[in-house]
């Protein structure tokens, strides 16, 4: 049978089933998709291949779903360090996102950002930021896969107006989007203290009708709950349940201020919850209490945050702090196993987005999005458990390819659709405007 690609490699962790590890196995891919997982001997009896490449000393794993990103806010990695979100956000990224955003900042900030993340394994993400159009087209340029938000806030921006505004930008691109195999939209209303009731009821109503998931920042902070209290009378999960927001299609993200009552009642909506463990520890927001959230039977995805708030968008160093955080914040050295740190940083990602049926495993049907970790390195040595080496002693440097639907985005650590010498001119030039007008007289 002839097939456009056979990747044979000496593991596969396919993530579903859960904790298998198939040794000397193969993929064959036609058409985008994974079409047989079998042993490398039947693979090379049964299929002919245009392509066929042997990863003897890898495993091959689902490409990581990095589960909420700002892409762009990678050109403002490092300016406004150690200090609480709300100072950070109102005194420093603010102010400096009024100047500079638009529609070239977004546009090289996504291609840096898409760049660190490709390096790192992850073919999906799911971001939150002003103009999102040219971040859907980048994504489309590059071939990578995501979701794009609908950003919605209460205030003016270089991007709109208003919630209205915001609103019919947002499903004009979602029209525009519709059969793009590599892009899809969620609506994204920023959080709760900056969106008020009646445009969170219009993206309730609206997310109904059109199927789509809606991703926001909630219980990030203390201050966060203090200030619902104070305006609202309630917290903010209270809030958004009196507006019947609450449900499967809603992806909350950072979750650090829970109460038990509240955990109970966000898995009976059957929503998903994602974790951000390393800009959760720099901004001092909180604890997400994940084996809580894993024991209610919620869907617990990871995600970086944003460059300026982590500083890195590296997922398996996220994934790591994942597990190892959970650990000690539930006093169990059994929480959050490797097996499911790895779920969580794949499969979990894509059911909270809604793309389980086409990614987050390696399963014959689903997209070929695929990442190769060496695992001969020192670092990665002796090996006893691809699966522990994965999460808790490889690093990022020892992805060495990946593809997004077969095709090929980074080989040998060299990226393929883009630019990396373009890339870093236009961070440093970034860099030269910021520094420079950071250093005029208000």
């Amino acid at each position: 049978m002839h097939i456009d690609t056979l990747l044979k490699a000496r593991w596969i962790i396919p993530v579903e089933p859960e904790r298998i590890v198939l040794n000397d196995h193969a993929l064959a891919i036609h058409g985008g998709r994974i079409v047989d997982i079998l042993p490398i001997a039947e693979a090379e009896a049964k299929y002919q291949a245009a392509s066929q490449e042997s990863f003897d000393r890898h495993a091959l794993i689902p490409g990581f779903v990095n589960a909420h990103t700002h892409a762009a806010m990678s050109l403002l990695r490092g300016v406004a360090d150690d200090r609480p979100l709300m100072e950070w956000l109102v005194d420093h990224i603010w102010p400096l996102e009024q100047k500079w955003v638009g529609e070239a900042f977004v546009r090289d900030g996504t291609d840096l950002a898409m760049a660190e993340m490709i390096r790192g394994g992850v073919t999906c993400f799911n971001d939150m930021y002003f103009f999102p159009e040219v971040t859907a087209r980048q994504v489309a340029r590059c071939g990578m896969r995501a979701v794009v938000g609908m950003i919605l806030i209460d205030f003016p921006s270089a991007w709109a107006s208003g919630p209205e505004e915001y609103l019919s930008k947002g499903l004009a691109l979602h029209d525009e989007l519709r059969h793009n195999p590599l892009v899809s939209v969620a609506f994204a209303p920023h959080a709760p203290y900056s969106v008020s009731d009646e445009p969170l009821l219009k993206v309730r109503t609206l997310a109904a009708e059109l199927d789509r998931p809606i991703h926001m920042h909630l219980h990030e902070t203390r201050d966060e709950i203090d200030q619902s209290r104070q305006r609202y009378g309630m917290r903010p999960m209270k809030r958004l349940q009196q507006l019947d927001f609450l449900g499967p299609s809603f992806v909350a993200v950072h979750m650090t201020q829970l109460e038990d009552d509240e955990i109970a009642r966000f898995a009976e909506s059957g929503g998903s919850v994602v974790h951000c463990p390393e800009s959760n520890l720099k901004l001092a927001s909180g604890f997400c209490p994940v084996a809580k959230l894993i024991k209610a039977g919620i869907n617990v995805a990871i995600g970086t945050d944003g460059a300026a708030s982590n500083n890195d968008l590296d997922l398996m160093g996220e994934m790591r702090s994942a597990a190892l955080l959970s650990k000690a914040v539930a006093n169990d050295a059994a929480a959050v196993p490797a097996h499911t740190a790895l779920r969580m940083a794949t499969l979990n990602g894509a059911r909270a987005l809604g793309l389980e049926s086409d990614i987050g495993s390696l399963e014959v049907g689903k997209y070929a999005d695929i990442t190769a970790i060496r695992l001969d390195e020192l670092e990665t040595q002796p090996l006893y458990d691809p699966i522990s080496n994965v999460v808790y002693a490889a690093g990022r440097h020892q992805v060495t390819d990946v593809w997004v639907g077969g095709r090929r985005l980074l080989k040998n650590r060299e990226l393929i659709t883009l630019d990396i010498d373009e890339i870093l001119q236009k961070a440093a030039a970034w860099r030269e405007k910021t520094l420079a007008s950071e250093q005029q007289p208000s």
